[in-house]
């Protein structure tokens, strides 16, 4: 074969050729023309490679067919198939057989159909079997042509044969060197023309017959043969019988979903159709289904025609309301993932049939289940629940619809309440209880008691009602004004004191609104405003008030305010300044009477915490008019002797005031809420196993939110931010301080200690055991980040950022600016105390161990010679008012960012004039700097859940101890 010379005259042409394995093939060739125009025997195979050199004669067309038909070169195939270098003649007969052949033949295929429809009027040719591709011009037909398969049954045999029609005209094909170029779809080669046929006809359907006329099916075979060949070509294709009967027939198709039951798996639901009495499962997209039945000897098929447009509607229905499919096989539909309830997979499918069981009958759906199971009931599911108000409780009235069937409301109680899915009906068959009413009335059934006439709820549990209030579940009778409860913006004005002296913000008197509204419906309150915001004035605007009602009517009450020993002297001056007609006394120290009948000579008692544990049998024969709890997170703890001294005493109110009811976990506000409005969240052991483990360990959104709506009603929180908007401005700055040499040295020694043994510990398991080491590992290296001194007596090196911090106070100093200074270790403070003592700069100092704090914080505020105050967290984080102060210097970050919040909130109150600024000093490379970043990633924490070192210790993962001591 000779190279064609493209600088003479040749021509592209398309050759079917056969290859020996691959079986037939198409292959672009440019062949040389003789001088008369005739082909020459000069032809050469074409492939992207060589095909620029004749890009005179080749359009986009010839470009694009070219680059298809090299996919089907042999060459290519073996590469695909094969990875190492192989000799064709070698792949093909070693390698190469018939499974390889199923799989590479359909993909060719493919191929020359579409390169057929490229191809159209382009020059088409059959190759010789030497290899020359224009032995004799081909033709592709214009139009499919028909095939029509014929049985004729006898009393011996069947005989079946097809015969073909092109444009209306019966082609012979029988004897005449027919050959199938293609199988799916079927293109036969008849007489130099190429056809292809209408439906998807196969072509081995047509090869038994290019050289035999029939094929005969004997009496014994015919009916496996009739079932497993017969219906389906029926099904497909035209067909013409003798002997045998074709009905077609058209009905109006009915949806079904068989609801699959799955017990402690997937439910499912499964589609079909019913055509009258014929069955379909959904997802087939033949238009035409065939059913056999054998009458006798006799055979009918029934050709029963299919709205496969209607039954993907129906499909489409369902998917868009939130199935989805599982298998392509029949179609079996269940939730789609995000509708899916993890621990109820078996019964959302349920779940969602009865939502959308009113709208699914009017659409046509009928429900199946299978024989033998358990029986359901299918319907919409609703509860029909009124609330009216009596003296003391709330009356529950419900019925209970599932479908048709009337259940009273008390009868699901113990299934909602333990989360049992199943409800049997009278009749037998069962109902399934929606996932959203166990959220829904789970709260309501666990609080509500029965009595004779069906339920009832204690008026505290108010909150329970704020859902149905706002919603389509219940019609709610209760009063106007005890509904504003849970919207405190909306209660009634109440007259002020007359003899209160200030002027309560608009704020404030919103809260001393509140306290009366609490009054009025004898409930229990906690006050917990931030840090700053006048708890204390609120409250004795209050009392103020009660004093003055009780003097119009000729009576006398006292009332009991216990709180740490601390704020003792905070109350006693704020009492003078804003209530200086109420009759206060200080019921402390080791003096203190114990005649419970001095109490009634005072209008208000002031105690401590400590007083009242040892106290609590005196003070519990005497009834108070309120008792009122400041830092109520002190009797956090039921177990501790706080709470069970405060609860022995009796008064006709109480309240507690806290800026932290939440300090550790959702746990505290357990004992706080007893103690104000017994029986509000229930035993303690219920409170634990419904609201703490579900809200702490699984981050269960949903209990969370139900807590905030039971306790909403008692608890007023308003931050600085939404209120305090007279506050002059705050702000905060990081001083980064970089470690001496000796402190590094130390720091990594240190480190290094823990490190091994923390990750020892995370490797084999026993970190979770290791958490007092933690935080002791962390408390130590916090400190040398500070101060090695503050570990070892006998440094004699530097510290980074002691001399940073000492450096930037003597700046602040010298501008005549008052300073608070927090640190949480005492130790720390001793050194700073001890460089200024050497250089006798006045200071003002508190800590655990002070005494007279009262005296102290007065001479910080009025003396204009002291401007520095060292202050120790635990002792000064709360109670102080230092609004002299306008900067605020923090030596060491706290876990949590509320605490230092506090420390920062003693000087940026009610009261400050000047602009507030924080410096924040953070060893650069240390523990510290890790904290402040564990800070922001843990805020979301921190905000919600008020937390202590220790809880929040215990919130780090493995992987922040390795990121903190890395």
């Amino acid at each position: 074969m000779l190279r064609v010379d493209s600088s003479k005259p040749c021509k592209l042409v398309y050759s079917l050729c056969q290859h020996e394995f691959l079986g037939f093939l198409i292959e672009p060739h440019v062949v040389q023309l003789n001088p008369d125009g005739g082909f020459s025997l000069t032809y050469q195979r074409l492939f992207s490679t060589t095909a620029d050199e004749f890009a005179s004669i080749l359009d986009d067309t010839d470009r694009k067919l070219i680059k298809l038909l090299e996919e089907t070169e042999q060459g290519s195939i073996i590469k695909r198939y094969y990875k190492k270098p192989i000799r064709p003649i070698v792949y093909f007969l070693r390698v190469f057989d018939e499974k390889l052949f199923s799989v590479i033949r359909p993909k060719i295929e493919k191929r020359l159909v579409e390169a057929l429809s490229l191809i159209g009027e382009k020059p088409f040719y059959l190759m010789s079997k030497e290899g020359w591709p224009v032995e004799r011009q081909l033709t592709i037909a214009s139009d499919p042509a028909t095939v029509l398969f014929h049985f004729r049954r006898s009393e011996e045999e069947t005989r079946y044969f097809p015969t073909i029609k092109y444009q209306g005209i019966r082609i012979e094909f029988m004897f005449r060197g027919a050959q199938v170029v293609c199988n799916q779809p079927a293109l036969l080669l008849l007489e130099d023309v190429l056809y292809s046929f209408e439906g998807d006809i196969e072509g081995k359907k047509l090869q038994p017959f290019l050289n035999k006329r029939f094929i005969s099916i004997p009496k014994a075979s015919e009916k496996n043969y009739f079932e497993r060949f017969v219906a389906p070509l029926i099904e497909k294709h035209h067909v013409y019988a003798e002997g045998f009967t074709i009905n077609t027939e058209k009905f109006d198709a009915r949806p079904i979903l068989k609801v699959i039951y799955v017990e402690g798996g997937v439910s499912q639901l499964q589609l079909y159709f019913k055509y009258d009495h014929y069955v379909f499962a959904a997802g087939s997209e033949s238009k035409v289904s065939v059913r056999m039945e054998k009458n006798g000897d006799d055979y009918i098929f029934h050709r029963i025609k299919r709205s496969t447009i209607w039954e993907k509607n129906k499909l489409d229905e369902l998917l868009e309301r939130g199935l989805k499919t599982t298998s392509s096989l029949f179609v079996t539909l269940e939730l789609g993932q995000s509708n899916l309830a993890e621990q109820d997979a078996a019964f959302s499918v349920f779940d969602w049939l009865n939502e959308n069981h009113e709208e699914l009958v009017e659409l046509g759906f009928e429900f199946e289940q299978p024989e033998g199971g358990k029986r359901f009931i299918f319907g919409t599911n609703k509860i029909n629940l009124e609330v009216t108000e009596s003296n003391d409780w709330f009356d529950l009235n419900a019925i209970v619809y599932f479908g048709t069937h009337r259940i009273p409301f008390i009868d699901l109680r113990n299934h909602i309440l333990n989360r049992i899915r199943e409800y049997v009906l009278p009749s037998g068959e069962i109902a399934v209880i929606p996932e959203t009413w166990f959220s829904q009335y789970g709260n309501l059934l666990s609080f509500a008691e029965k009595s004779d006439e069906g339920l009832k709820l204690k008026k505290h549990h108010l909150g329970l009602l704020a859902d149905f209030a706002n919603s389509e579940l219940a019609s709610i009778t209760i009063d106007r004004k005890l509904q504003q409860l849970t919207n405190f913006e909306q209660i009634e004005e109440a007259d002020s004191p007359r003899d209160f002296k200030g002027t309560l913000r608009a704020y404030q008197k919103a809260g001393y609104n509140w306290f009366h509204f609490l009054r009025k419906f004898n409930f229990g309150g906690c006050l917990a405003d931030d840090m700053g915001l006048g708890k204390t004035v609120q409250t004795l605007s209050l009392l103020q008030k009660v004093k003055e009602e009780n003097a119009d009517r000729g009576t006398f009450v006292t009332s009991l305010i216990v709180m740490p020993t601390s704020l003792i002297y905070n109350w006693m001056k704020e009492a003078e300044k804003f209530a200086p007609t109420l009759k206060i006394m200080a019921h402390t120290g080791s003096s203190r009477s114990k005649d419970i009948s001095t109490f009634t000579r005072y209008d208000v008692v002031f105690t401590t915490y400590g007083v009242t544990r040892v106290d609590a049998e005196m003070l519990s024969g005497l009834f108070f008019h309120y008792i009122i709890l400041d830092e109520s997170q002190n009797i956090k703890n039921p177990s501790s002797k706080a709470y069970k001294a405060v609860k022995q005493l009796k008064s006709q109110h109480k309240l507690i005031l806290s800026g932290t009811p939440v300090e550790n976990s959702v746990n505290d506000l357990w004992a706080q809420m007893s103690f104000i409005n017994p029986g509000l969240l229930g035993s303690q052991h219920f409170f634990q196993d419904t609201f703490v483990t579900p809200i702490e360990k699984k981050k269960d959104e949903e209990k969370a939110r139900r807590l905030q709506a039971l306790i909403k009603p008692f608890i007023l929180r308003r931050t600085k931010d939404q209120v305090a908007t007279e506050l002059p401005a705050k702000s905060e700055q990081v001083f980064y301080c970089s470690m001496s040499e000796d402190q590094l040295d130390y720091y990594e020694k240190i480190k290094s200690e823990y490190r091994n043994d923390l990750l020892q510990a995370l490797e084999d398991g026993t970190f979770a055991k290791s958490q007092v080491q933690v935080l002791q590992g962390l408390t130590k290296l916090r400190q040398i980040a500070n101060h090695p001194a503050m570990l070892d007596k006998d440094y004699e090196g530097e510290s980074g950022k002691f001399e940073s911090v000492v450096s930037t106070l003597e700046s602040v100093l010298a501008e005549d600016h008052k300073v608070l200074v927090f640190s949480q270790f005492v130790k720390q403070l001793d050194i700073y105390r001890n460089y200024f003592d050497k250089r006798g700069v006045r200071y003002s100092y508190l800590d655990g161990s002070t005494q007279n704090r009262g005296d102290i914080v007065q001479e910080f505020q009025e003396n204009g010679d002291i401007k520095l105050f060292l202050i120790s967290l635990k002792a000064g984080g709360v109670g102080l008012n230092l609004t002299e102060a306008d900067y605020v210097f923090l030596l060491d970050p706290w876990w949590n960012p509320a605490v230092e919040q506090q420390a920062i909130d003693r000087a940026h109150r009610i009261g400050q004039k000047k602009s507030v600024f924080i410096y924040k000093f953070i060893t650069k490379d240390t523990v510290e700097e890790k904290i402040l970043a564990l800070q922001n990633r843990k805020r979301l924490v921190a905000e919600s859940l008020i937390t202590t070192e220790e809880s929040f210790v215990k919130s780090l993962t493995a992987d922040d101890i390795r990121e903190i001591l890395n």
